[in-house]
């Protein structure tokens, strides 16, 4: 991209827009459309709209110290209630093209090793928790002031890392490629296919995706992203209607019987703010509070700097337009996420699926915002996408994204090294936020080791000791007893 266009992508760069709305959200300003903003709106929510299926499955499979489960319908009311109103205020709040929801793996966290542990209602309260910590980390300025110690060759690096990490969720979420059973017996985790080769027609769906929205990048035309997952999501219909077929996974691409369901609003307001003291102990509810903070925070920072840098709205020093709004907003989604039950809402990498559709402001969220509230109302006609149509998308952002390879330094190790370990943890480990300490513990040590330890700001020093001992909770529990 020519320096011209990519300056016409920053704010300050373009004419004012036409209309208030324009002038509002930047949409011109920022070299966009309200067009592009609506596809990528619309995007953005295909390719995350499997989180109102796999949330409630997630939370509503596990059981609290009591035996008592979440109910699914109520569940997903929640996790699309949350999406929609959380969305939507990142959208005015902060102007960027990120989405909200209900975050993978701390859900994790919270149905299978809090729950167990203590109620439902006393869980769900640490997550509220854990969003006020984080809403007074940013209040204070510390989240944004150490989103801005990163040297930019790790910035970039954390997008690169996030790109082959979504493509990798991609090919894992069509069943393109599977985990070997333990009884294999063997050392490679991964293969193609569930049996070492392509089979199935969910497959053969997902595999033309991938080739007709790699197809329609390269020859340019707008709405290649939306094209794609909408064409292949007819096909699979048609598919399902005359194949036989054992199972698409989460999400059956059939014409519902009935469109419009009733939510429920059940799970609301069901938390108790400081019930875990109760049910545990002080140590045990202070690292189960650090292990949501620590994963949240990296993880929205990582995919902040990632979508900003995508869409091309960091400025010349690396930096993310609003983000001490957009911080606090993050902030304050982990609080409604645990105040309605669905666990703790985080800023979505899914989003990068709207920049590439040409996203790049607040409005598109507007879009993705008012479609999961209609999926309140609509949530058996809006779950019939399978993501065998959806994840090709996420496959495409994960090449547009690894492009940004190229501006990282590879001749100076003490860049490259810490660079490499970001990228390929991501990946590896299936965590943004594993990939993000490996990098800052990494340059940290290069750094030292050189000689050149003041280089390196406070923060980073801090951080990286977190992540220390991030990465050594078994021992540390252990050794505080908290085990």
């Amino acid at each position: 991209m020519s320096e011209a266009q990519q300056a016409a992508d920053r704010p300050s760069a373009a004419p004012p827009g036409a209309n208030s709305v324009d002038r509002f959200f930047r949409i011109t300003a920022r070299g966009s459309t309200f067009a592009r903003e609506i596809r990528g709106g619309f995007a953005t929510f295909f390719t995350m709209a499997y989180i109102l299926v796999l949330n409630p499955i997630i939370l509503g499979s596990a059981k609290d110290k009591f035996g008592h489960q979440l109910e699914g319908a109520e569940l997903v009311t929640a996790t699309a209630l949350v999406a929609a109103v959380m969305t939507i205020i990142m959208g005015v709040g902060g102007n960027l093209p990120l989405a909200l929801a209900a975050g993978l793996g701390l859900n994790a966290v919270v149905a299978f090793q809090i729950a167990p542990l203590m109620s439902w209602a006393d869980a769900m309260g640490l997550v509220v928790l854990e969003g006020l910590l984080i809403c007074v980390l940013v209040v204070t300025g510390l989240r944004e002031a150490v989103m801005h110690a990163i040297p930019q060759s790790l910035k970039q690096a954390i997008s690169v890392g996030i790109g082959l990490f979504i493509a990798f969720i991609g090919f894992v979420d069509a069943g393109f490629v599977s985990r070997i059973p333990d009884a294999a017996n063997t050392t490679v985790p991964v293969q193609l296919g569930a049996t070492g080769a392509l089979s199935g027609w969910p497959l053969l769906v997902f595999c033309l995706g991938v080739l007709l929205t790699i197809g329609l990048l390269a020859r340019k035309v707008r709405g290649a992203i939306l094209i794609s997952i909408l064409v292949m999501t007819v096909l699979a219909i048609v598919i399902d209607s005359v194949a036989d077929i054992k199972s698409w996974g989460l999400t059956t691409p059939k014409v519902p019987d009935d469109i419009v369901a009733a939510p429920e609003f059940g799970l609301l307001g069901n938390f108790s703010l400081f019930g875990a003291f109760g049910e545990t102990t002080v140590i045990t509810v202070v690292l189960l509070v650090f292990t949501l903070i620590l994963s949240d925070f990296f993880d929205t920072m990582g995919t902040v700097v990632g979508i900003s840098a995508e869409a091309r709205l960091l400025d010349e020093q690396g930096r993310v337009p609003n983000l001490g709004r957009v911080l606090l907003i993050d902030g304050a989604a982990a609080v409604a996420g645990g105040a309605s039950s669905s666990s703790s809402a985080t800023s979505y990498i899914e989003s990068a699926a709207g920049v590439g559709e040409g996203a790049r402001t607040g409005f598109a969220n507007l879009v993705t915002g008012g479609l999961f509230a209609c999926a309140l109302f609509l949530t058996p006609l809006l779950t019939i996408v399978p993501m065998q149509a959806a994840a090709p998308a996420l496959v495409a952002v994960g090449f547009l994204m690894m492009t940004q390879v190229k501006h990282i330094d590879w001749d100076r190790y003490e860049i490259a090294i810490p660079a490499f370990l970001t990228i390929a943890v991501m990946p590896f480990t299936y965590s943004i936020t594993n990939g993000i300490g490996a990098g800052f513990v990494a340059y940290v040590l290069i750094k030292t080791v050189l000689g050149r330890a003041r280089q390196v700001h406070w923060l980073l020093w801090g951080t990286s000791a977190l992540f220390l001992v991030y990465f050594a909770i078994d021992p540390v529990e252990q050794l505080l007893g908290a085990k």
